[in-house]
């Protein structure tokens, strides 16, 4: 989740007061936010810098860190972030943004040429009027742009923003594309004109924008802006033009979003203007851009309509699990930024038409509104219940009653990864790969992944051998899947439920072993049977490559090999780099269900 930075105290300043860190805590908890940090801009110079921390004077500005959900973009600047907790808290009533109403020929234009269909077909466009900014609002305007190049811009793959002071340029615009060698001008900081295709060389060497460059270098045309008089606005998604540029003194604001995701240009577009039209001087209004594209259609934007969905009461207390009053699920929605109205369908339901406005872009399905509802109310005062569809899964039952029982016995539990290699799932146990047992790793990230675990004793071997200074004996299990090649399911594998025990000490426990499978058959009611009785388990000889000839036995129930026990064979140990003698056992416990 993207975490942001907001001074304290001109933050306080914005909600009309002051707050202890521990309130502040609770608030952002009671909205559905957290204060991540507390620091000062020096200390975060330093930390940059992987310097040592040293003591901050009192003057120094406190910066609360605070971090927001991924999808709450108009949370991603001190501005919106003070109207959203304003507005929760009950201070400010919903604003109402709206687009400036002009006359045809009032319209600014941005013509786009054809050409930019093959490399970044869209562009979105607004003017913020008369607006009034200062070093903090100037700030904060750059680094929601930073933001949301960083989020929901894809690091400027999917839409870039360029701002520019519209009393420097002439409309119309005209959105191009074109051959590097053709684009000249003077880019933002920069005191002489340069070629695009120069460009890219020079700003190989510049930490911030070379990892941009790879959007557009490979392209034989390049996107570019211009204006009436050919002066370059930008060269989207690099840099702007220095021409344009913003400063503390710029009143009216040019704000164009070039993009490969028309959807996604109109949520950052909105975001900007909704987020930053609070300092023009008609307060949260926008003046809108005529973009009209090479089919001759054109599209006025930004588009700042409230959209209405129906949420029906019931299912906004069902997801919340509480049974709330019409009158108190309008007013909590009313907090979160969202008006709702009442109406009753032609079969009695109740449901809320929600209007959503232009910084909600979050707010996709009923479920998001339900959300909003859970977060006004309060997570902590949701009553706990149980869902009465719930039902408890009898093998993870089973395998909770197992766990306590051998812990109670003296061993201690281990979770070992479900995957392993090749070698230690098969040689390194003295085995062969049938072709039909394992399932292999088409594309394995590592040598260590290259196998999903046929047995839990790969995993325990390698615990021990990574423990070997342990103090001994060493006494451990793991209840875990393993996953076999089954052609009768449609995954074309299966699970199974394992048991798996272990001890390592100066002898080998076998006898100790032997006692723990006695011990589980007794818990689970298994009882010990003569040879060919189908009622109970017995035991008899076995032969598998991982355990020591004449000191391995087979745990048959009901005429089925459930499991094996015996002494580690001394090469397997050897594999495995453990000196010292084990005892070892592994049984399927889904038998016992």
């Amino acid at each position: 989740m993207p975490t942001v930075s907001v001074g304290r105290d001109g933050l306080f300043e914005a909600l009309g007061r002051t707050y202890t860190q521990e309130e502040f805590e609770e608030l952002c908890f009671k909205f559905g936010i957290e204060l991540d940090d507390v620091t000062t801009e020096k200390a975060i110079i330093r930390k940059e810098k992987h310097l040592g921390e040293e003591e901050g004077s009192e003057d120094e500005e406190v910066i609360y860190k605070i971090e927001v959900p991924a999808n709450r973009y108009d949370l991603l600047c001190l501005e919106g972030l003070a109207q959203a907790l304003r507005i929760f808290n009950g201070l400010d009533p919903i604003p109402t943004y709206k687009v400036a109403g002009l006359n045809k020929e009032s319209f600014l234009e941005m013509h786009v040429k054809s050409e930019t269909s093959r490399i970044r077909p869209y562009v979105v466009c607004a003017v913020l009027r008369d607006v009034t900014f200062d070093e903090a609002r100037y700030n904060s305007f750059i680094d929601l742009q930073d933001r949301l190049h960083q989020n929901i811009c894809r690091r400027r793959t999917l839409v870039a923003i360029g701002t520019h002071d519209l009393d420097t340029i002439e409309g119309p615009f005209t959105y191009e594309a074109l051959p590097p060698s053709e684009i000249n001008f003077v880019p933002l900081k920069q005191t002489r004109e340069f070629a695009a295709n120069e460009l890219m060389e020079f700003y190989q060497s510049d930490q911030k924008l070379k990892k941009f460059l790879h959007i557009i270098e490979g392209s034989p045309v390049f996107p570019v802006i211009y204006d009436q008089n050919r002066t370059v606005l930008s060269l989207p998604p690099i840099i702007n033009g220095a021409h344009s540029a913003i400063t503390l003194k710029t009143k009216n604001v040019f704000i164009e979003c070039t993009a490969t995701d028309l959807t996604k240009a109109n949520i950052v577009l909105n975001t900007m203007v909704t987020m930053f039209s609070v300092y023009c001087k008609e307060k949260f209004q926008v003046e809108p851009v005529k973009v009209i594209y090479p089919d001759g259609k054109s599209y006025s934007c930004p588009d700042l309509s409230v959209y209405h969905m129906d949420v029906p009461l019931s299912y906004i207390t069902r997801i919340v699990g509480v049974s709330l009053p019409e009158k108190e699920v309008a007013s909590l929605l009313y907090r979160m930024q969202l008006e709702a109205k009442l109406s009753i369908s032609g079969d009695e339901t109740v449901n809320f038409t929600v209007s959503v406005p232009p910084t909600r872009s979050d707010i996709l399905h009923p479920c998001d509104v339900a959300e909003d509802v859970a977060i006004a109310y309060g997570y902590n005062e949701v009553p706990k219940t149980k869902p009465s569809s719930l039902k408890p899964c009898s093998l993870n039952q089973l395998s909770d009653l197992i766990r306590m029982e051998i812990a109670m016995v003296g061993f201690t539990e281990v979770l070992t990864w479900i995957l392993c290699s090749y070698k230690e799932n098969f040689t390194m146990l003295n085995r062969k790969d049938d072709k039909a047992t394992a399932v292999i790793n088409g594309n394995p990230r590592s040598a260590d992944f290259e196998v999903v675990r046929t047995s839990l004793m790969p995993g325990i071997l390698k615990t021990v051998a990574h423990n070997k200074d342990h103090p001994k004996p060493i006494k451990i299990f793991e209840v875990g899947d393993v996953v076999l090649l089954d052609e009768s399911k449609d995954v074309g594998a299966t699970n199974r439920r394992h048991i798996a025990a272990l001890y390592c000490g100066a002898n080998s426990g076998f006898e100790l072993i032997h006692g723990l499978v006695d011990r589980i058959m007794e818990v689970t009611g298994t009882p010990f049977v003569s040879p060919g009785d189908d009622v109970g388990y017995y035991i008899k000889s076995a032969d598998e490559p991982e355990f020591l000839p004449g000191r391995q036995a087979s745990i048959i129930y009901k005429g089925k090999q459930i499991g094996t026990f015996g002494i580690v064979h001394p090469e397997v140990l050897q594999n495995f780099d453990i000196p010292d003698p084990c005892s070892f056992v592994e049984l399927n416990m889904e038998i016992f269900l």
